[in-house]
């Protein structure tokens, strides 16, 4: 009997993705646990395994083919000398999250045309769309289902149409969403601008962007239009915590462990959000999310992009135990080798960019979190100790907070009890 292999969701965020490449031809023969493709999410480039066993029959869709919806038949499967049925593709399978589209569109254009007259119909050749097909940030979905807002009928001020939390403001259910001078205030911000348009005579070339950089794009810009800000920076002595470093290295270099300043402040910034609990959290519309323990998102570059694999529960950890666990996170970021729950969630994140001489930034908080704390880089400093003026190796620390739901007396704490840790690090192997 002939399987589809329909296109894999291999992120939680994930709705479409590139298929970039396959592994396997037709009339290969495969297993269970055989790796089929390369797919790019909007997170990494990931491996596909087969789930059944047999024979490719058809490739459906292309290697390089952009944009392929989660639930696409890509692929038939079939038994030794089976036949891959006419009608395979016709209408895929589909997951949650995705419906076939195509086959009703040419009935659905037909009936449209007579009624062109009608104002309510002429804007659109096809019924609305169910709120699965609707293009809505997560938060969003959430929003409307709990208030019981129609997603078909609000119309979304995000990239593309997408539906975003500010759109679902004053929207009542069942109603459509009324239309307020923000939302074309906001077009030029959201409306990317053609490439002809800019092209103003310079010699350049054209890249196409990949899936990561679109969703980069788009979280980012939803983060800066929803979340309200606000930025508070320390400058933190780090002599003591040096010294403590190479200390410790020098104690665990038996064993090939070798610390990183780095991770010695996702020690700190973890421990800083078990003393500051009001700080380790999330806002989550009428509701705020309080966590127990501290899960730190590092920020990686990595080809294309970036990516936050976690460090959960960083705060009951050893520092040993943390710097193991980033090198082998970010060797498999770069590698694209990432499962989703090694990057999906966290409680807050960091961002060191001192080890490139950044003196002091201010990061962009990646949503759901509500917080993000930016390293800038350790560099001599007049500094005054002990009432006199002396020379001190210091960095500057940025907290950017969101302040729906973290006030700012809250994220000083934070970033008081986060330098004390720093000043006096014992504290951190305690």
């Amino acid at each position: 009997m002939a399987i589809n292999i329909q296109m894999p969701a291999l992120s939680p965020t994930m709705e479409e993705g590139t298929l970039s490449k396959w592994l396997v031809k037709e009339g290969d023969s495969v297993s269970s646990g055989d790796l089929l493709a390369e797919i790019e999410t909007d997170k990494a480039t990931m491996e596909f395994e087969a789930v059944d066993e047999g024979i490719i029959g058809k490739i459906l869709v292309a290697e390089g083919t952009d944009n392929v919806k989660v639930g696409t038949v890509i692929a038939v499967l079939v038994e030794e000398g089976e036949e891959v049925p006419a009608d395979t593709g016709a209408a895929a399978a589909p997951k949650k999250d995705a419906q076939p589209e195509q086959p009703a569109q040419p009935e659905q254009k037909e009936k449209a045309e007579p009624e062109a007259a009608k104002p309510a119909s002429s804007p659109a050749p096809a019924p609305a769309p169910s709120d699965d097909r609707v293009k809505a940030s997560p938060l969003a979905r959430r929003i409307a289902a709990d208030a019981g807002i129609d997603l078909s009928a609000v119309t979304g001020s995000g990239p593309n149409g997408r539906v975003v939390k500010a759109d679902l403001e004053g929207v009542k259910p069942g109603t459509a969403a009324p239309q307020p001078a923000a939302t074309s205030a906001a077009a030029p911000a959201t409306t990317p601008v053609p490439a002809a348009a800019q092209d103003f005579g310079i010699p350049h070339e054209v890249e196409k962007l990949s899936n990561m950089r679109k969703t980069i794009a788009r979280r980012l810009t939803e983060s800066k239009q929803q979340i309200p800000h606000i930025y508070l920076t320390v400058d933190v002595r780090l002599d003591a915590l040096l010294k403590l470093r190479g200390e410790l290295n020098k104690a665990l270099e038996s064993s090939g462990v070798k610390l990183s300043v780095n991770d010695m402040l996702i020690k700190a910034l973890a421990k800083a959000l078990l003393a500051v609990p009001k700080c380790n959290v999330q806002f989550a519309g009428d509701q705020l999310l309080k966590f127990s323990r501290a899960d730190i998102s590092v920020a990686v570059s990595i080809p294309g992009g970036l990516i936050t694999p976690i460090v959960v529960d960083a705060g009951s950890k050893a520092i040993s135990a943390i710097a193991t666990e980033m090198k082998d996170l970010a060797t498999r970021a770069k590698d694209g080798k990432l499962k989703p729950e090694e990057y999906t969630g966290g409680t807050a994140s960091l961002s060191n960019m001192g080890m490139m001489g950044i003196k002091q930034f201010e990061a962009v908080i990646n949503p759901p979190q509500a917080m993000i704390m930016a390293i800038g880089a350790g560099e001599k400093r007049p500094y005054v100790i002990d009432d006199a003026l002396g020379i001190a190796t210091v960095m500057s620390a940025t907290g950017s907070f969101d302040h729906r739901a973290i006030d700012g007396a809250d994220g000083a704490e934070l970033m008081k009890v986060f330098k004390e840790l720093v000043e006096a690090p014992l504290g951190l192997v305690a």
